[in-house]
């Protein structure tokens, strides 16, 4: 995004762009920092209260133009007074392991920032003009990013039924945002038209698509098993497309899978074996250097071969361990883009 503004701006253009470790590219006025993610640093604390300070110094006469795409959350962390990064991060991972969904995560997460939440826009007394890559369901600006641009209709009220709900203690202190923001939000890409996309290329195969949708949420386990009961039902050639967010609830160790390898695990063992991809479209699956993995026919036979259980590897939330056993894990390195998960069954 930082590129595509420097390649077609019209107009003296500056600014910082921060990205997770290793995804940095070379620009020539925006400077790249590289930053933490799932879980925020000080690499990206630094950046966005730099970010803040140079909002707040421009003019009537400027433009703040937020490039803002999935992940920014934890990028463009800045804890709000009061709330120490160690804190931050010690929350946020307790977060990613409760089953907390993203709209539940982020609904904490600006209650206790000092630039989420439409606070970014606020600063400013330039115009805003946020340009935004959706990796949400319901593409909603508010949700992308935890919102910096958009006035946020939740309160702290919301936050602490959130981590009441998965028995997280925290105790503040909260920061309330702003309910009425002046700025410009525009959607610019989304989660359903990368399905659609999809879609365009079975349909060149003579494979007839279905697009479930870009709003599949639940546990990835339980996603998994719904799906092998649909496919199971539809004829083929075909193939269920579908995206949106899972979740994953870490109980006691394990989980270096994330939800992708986590559905498609789930998946094989309810169907027996099946032809299938999920992979996250930034290229990384939970925590691990994966997108995701693919499932075959043969899976269960070519795992007992290796004396690998897939059950006991799915009750330990270790998909990436098993699918990483059999060579089945999909490796692309930075996307440098983010529209959510993406997943395909392909019924014969």
């Amino acid at each position: 995004m930082a590129l595509a503004a420097e390649r077609h701006f019209k107009g003296e253009l500056s600014g910082i762009a921060i990205t997770r470790y290793g995804h940095g590219m070379p620009t020539r006025s925006i400077r790249v920092v590289e930053a933490g993610h799932p879980v925020p640093d000080e690499a990206g604390e630094a950046a966005a209260r730099e970010i803040l300070a140079k909002a707040g110094e421009l003019g009537a006469d400027d433009l703040l133009l937020a490039l803002l795409s999935g992940g920014g959350s934890s990028l463009l962390s800045l804890p709000a007074p009061g709330v120490g990064m160690a804190q931050l991060k010690a929350l946020t991972s307790r977060l990613l392991k409760s089953g907390a969904d993203i709209r539940e995560m982020n609904t904490v997460r600006k209650h206790l920032s000092a630039i989420a939440g439409g606070r970014l826009a606020a600063a400013s007394r330039a115009p805003v003009l946020a340009l935004i890559i959706s990796d949400v369901t319901g593409d909603d600006p508010t949700h992308i990013a935890s919102g910096p641009c958009a006035a946020d209709p939740t309160t702290i009220e919301d936050a602490k039924a959130v981590l009441a709900k998965y028995g997280i203690e925290f105790s503040g202190p909260f920061s309330e945002s702003p309910k009425v923001v002046r700025a410009t939000n525009k959607v610019v890409a989304t989660a359903y038209r990368s399905l659609e996309a999809a879609a365009e290329v079975f349909q060149r195969h003579g494979i007839k698509p279905v697009i479930l949708g870009d709003t599949i949420t639940g546990e990835a386990r339980d996603v998994g098993i719904e799906m092998a009961q649909l496919a199971r039902r539809t004829p083929g050639p075909a193939a269920l497309i579908s995206g949106g967010e899972c979740t994953v609830t870490v109980q006691g160790e394990g989980g270096r899978g994330g939800r992708c390898c986590e559905f498609l695990l789930s998946l094989g063992i309810e169907s027996g074996g099946a032809w299938a991809i999920a992979a996250d479209t930034d290229g990384i699956d939970g925590t691990e250097e994966n997108a995701g993995a693919v499932l075959t026919p043969d899976f269960l036979q070519r795992a007992a071969r290796m004396s690998v259980s897939a059950e006991q590897m799915l009750a330990r939330h270790d998909s990436y361990g098993f699918f990483s056993a059999l060579g089945d894990l999909v490796v692309t390195g930075p996307t440098r883009t983010n529209v959510n998960d993406y997943r395909a069954i392909v019924i014969p």
